[in-house]
């Protein structure tokens, strides 16, 4: 799949550097334009792989080029002061070669959450590409004015794309680390993922191993559809390097021992143990998994680790646990991968604890914040009393 990426503030700035990285080192070919777009000067200069012409620097009459910070009003502010600036950038791809936008944002603080549901409303009027986002939510122990700032950027958000992928790093925080090794980690999680779902598309990268069920682009654009919200699920596994494939007459036979699989049945149990470590483990946006509208099972590896009968008995057992009868299945053979890895798509999931806890949180800030401004002009008005009795 072919996107125009547009990293907004520091964070999506952050990702869509790594994007380019992976998408440089694997040579999937995912991305047709990159566009890193920020209210501050030094997030700008400490990206490695955006072009410097791509590089778009808004608000300078607003932040001075100094950033938003946890503010989203002023992100706003600088996103729609300065929005042909980015558009501008955005001109420079070739258009016929995008199959969407995809634009990457943090919904804690100022720039991303506040300029990124700008920039997608703009783009829904010029194109007639899809336009998603990639919402990466900030984890609990970040405060209460992030999660206020996430709570309401994740709604204008969610409405103003197609599709908003989200990411809680919440969900994959670890302790010990010091915060730029845990931001990185992070970061890695989401391109493996995400990378991982969008080169799928990009089927003239196969060569010679063609997948027996083709997933490439509108088959990721028909699941994500025209709205809502998508969690993605991952799990992978090594196999032996040093086995060769036995063909595809052996692969459609399932016959799988000289590739590390004593019996047809170990190529098959193996495919069908990722897929439910990838729905019932760790997504990017813990979710019920029944609340799914459409699903996307992608198996990726070596050509003679993809069991297409593994595959078609994960597709039914991943029907039952959503409950909707819109689930689309693939392969992905990776000639020189050395590991099968299954990721899972759950696109117009509904019923998502950690937004309601968001709310909350949200709410829980506001109150505080009221509370805290009254104190302080209660102390103000005393202050003020206190001199004229002294005069």
């Amino acid at each position: 799949m072919k996107l125009a990426m547009i990293g907004f503030g520091q964070a999506g700035g952050k990702v869509l550097d790594r994007f380019l990285e992976y998408d440089s080192s694997r040579g999937t070919g995912i991305i047709g334009h990159a566009v890193a777009v920020n209210s501050a000067k030094a997030d700008l200069m400490g990206l490695d792989y955006v072009p410097n012409e791509n590089r778009v620097l808004i608000g300078q009459s607003v932040v001075k080029g100094h950033g938003a910070g946890t503010e989203p009003e002023l992100g706003e502010e600088c996103a729609t002061e300065d929005i042909e600036e980015i558009q501008t950038a955005i001109d420079r791809m070739i258009s016929s070669e995008i199959d969407a936008f995809l634009i990457i944002a943090g919904l804690g603080g100022g720039t991303g959450s506040g300029g990124a549901p700008v920039l997608a409303e703009h783009l829904q009027r010029l194109y007639v590409e899809p336009v998603y986002g990639l919402g990466i939510l900030p984890s609990r122990d970040e405060g209460g004015i992030y999660n206020r700032n996430a709570a309401r950027s994740f709604q204008r958000f969610a409405g103003s794309v197609d599709n908003l992928l989200t990411f809680d790093n919440d969900a994959f925080k670890t302790g010990g680390e010091s915060l730029d090794q845990g931001y990185s980690e992070i970061n890695d999680e989401i391109i493996t993922r995400f990378g991982a779902l969008f080169s799928a598309g990009e089927v003239e990268a196969l060569g010679d191993n063609v997948a027996e069920s083709v997933v490439d682009a509108s088959e990721i654009i028909n699941t994500l559809g025209d709205h809502g919200i998508t969690s993605v699920g991952y799990a992978s596994e090594l196999v032996d390097p040093h086995n060769e494939s036995k063909g595809l007459l052996d692969r459609l036979r399932g016959r799988n021992e000289d590739n590390g699989f004593a019996t047809p049945g170990d190529a098959t149990n193996r495919i069908t143990s990722l897929v439910r470590k990838a729905t019932l483990g760790k997504l990017t946006l813990q979710c019920e998994v029944d609340s799914t509208e459409r699903a996307l099972l992608l198996v990726s590896g070596p050509p003679e680790a993809l069991n297409r009968k593994g595959i078609d008995k994960a597709r039914k057992w991943l029907e039952d646990q959503t409950q909707c009868m819109e689930v689309r299945a693939g392969d992905y053979p990776l000639p020189n991968e050395q590991k099968v890895a299954a990721i899972v798509v759950l696109a117009g999931v509904t019923d998502v604890p950690r937004v309601k806890e968001m709310q909350r949180m949200a709410i829980e800030a506001e109150e505080r914040r009221k509370e805290l401004q009254s104190q302080s002009e209660g102390d103000l008005e005393d202050l003020l009393e206190y001199g004229d009795n002294e005069q």
